[in-house]
């Protein structure tokens, strides 16, 4: 342990009598008006970080100064807390650097699912999925930013378009709501564009799912049911009605036409004669009959009449 703070100690003695001897060095070096060779080591690295430093700070100036506002967006320029009445369009811009920052908002349409429970006129829960597509129009950029912080659907759309969509359901029945669910979505984005104002457009409402309680659902299909049997049975009975009122026309008809046709033979007795020469078929036909004129004429073919000659 001797020999080993001996050896420490003899190491500090030399390395204080270089650094002594270094320092004496430059001193009488600068008193006879040279450069210390130490000094000049030190000072090289100085003279190349200073112009890099320098050329660094103005890039990140540069940077600062600068900004890209993407396709679809606008941008808010915020200087010191202070939001600028105009947008930032789309592209390459200018600002102050280190003290102005320029916030994207987008412009696009958006997509946001929404679910919903309402109640309908007669007390029934019904729930609701919806999908609202909606888009934050250029003059409007600025104030969404600072009263909703660039997303407004949380705070502006949703409330409104649930508070829309209760109004409606309200006036209608569980049953309408389903069968009806075009008309219930044209009404609640009406109410839903009234309320939201210019600030936002609403572009559309989707009514995805509609949800009942199962002994509602069991109720409007046993209802279905039976309104199609309903149905099934006044076609069947109005296919009957039908049926009957042509075949009493049918008979009405042909009574007229015998009605007009004893007429015409009591009328014309030689119409008879008239219809035995319009459906004469070219053969000559025999006569046999009475003499007297109420008696009754037959008329035969001159073959039959020939065949039982040779008889």
């Amino acid at each position: 342990m001797e020999v080993l703070r001996e050896s420490e100690a003899e190491r500090g003695l030399f390395v204080d009598s270089k650094v002594r001897e270094i320092f004496s060095g430059g001193a009488s070096a600068l008193a006879h008006g040279g450069v210390c060779p130490l000094f000049i080591r030190i000072m090289q690295p100085a003279k190349v970080i200073g112009p890099i430093v320098l050329i660094l700070v103005i890039i990140v100036a540069a940077a600062q100064a600068t900004f890209v506002v993407e396709p679809g967006y606008r941008g808010v320029l915020v200087t010191l807390g202070t939001v600028s009445k105009q947008f930032e369009p789309e592209g390459f811009g200018v600002k102050k650097p280190f003290i102005s920052t320029v916030i994207p908002v987008l412009t696009r349409q958006q997509t946001r699912e929404l679910p919903s429970e309402c109640y309908s006129s007669d007390l029934q829960q019904v729930q609701m999925k919806l999908r609202v597509l909606y888009r934050i129009p250029e003059q409007s950029v600025v104030k969404i930013y600072q009263e909703y912080a660039g997303d407004p659907f949380t705070s502006l759309i949703a409330p409104r378009v649930q508070e829309a969509l209760k109004e409606v359901a309200a006036l209608q029945s569980a049953e309408q709501i389903v069968r009806q669910r075009e008309q219930i979505k044209n009404h609640a984005l009406e109410n839903a564009r009234r309320k939201i104002g210019d600030i936002l457009n609403i572009v559309d409402l989707v009514i995805e799912d509609t949800t009942l309680s199962r002994e509602l659902e069991a109720a409007i299909e046993s209802k279905m049911v039976q309104e199609q049997e309903a149905a099934k049975a006044r076609f069947t009975q109005q296919k009957t009605e039908i049926e009957a009122a042509t075949a009493i026309i049918r008979a009405k008809g042909e009574a007229e036409a015998i009605r007009i046709r004893g007429e015409a033979l009591r009328d014309n007795p030689t119409l008879i004669e008239l219809q035995i020469v319009e459906k004469w078929d070219g053969k000559s036909p025999l006569v046999i009959g009475g003499g007297s004129q109420s008696a009754a004429n037959i008329l035969l073919p001159i073959n039959v009449s020939a065949g039982n000659r040779s008889k």
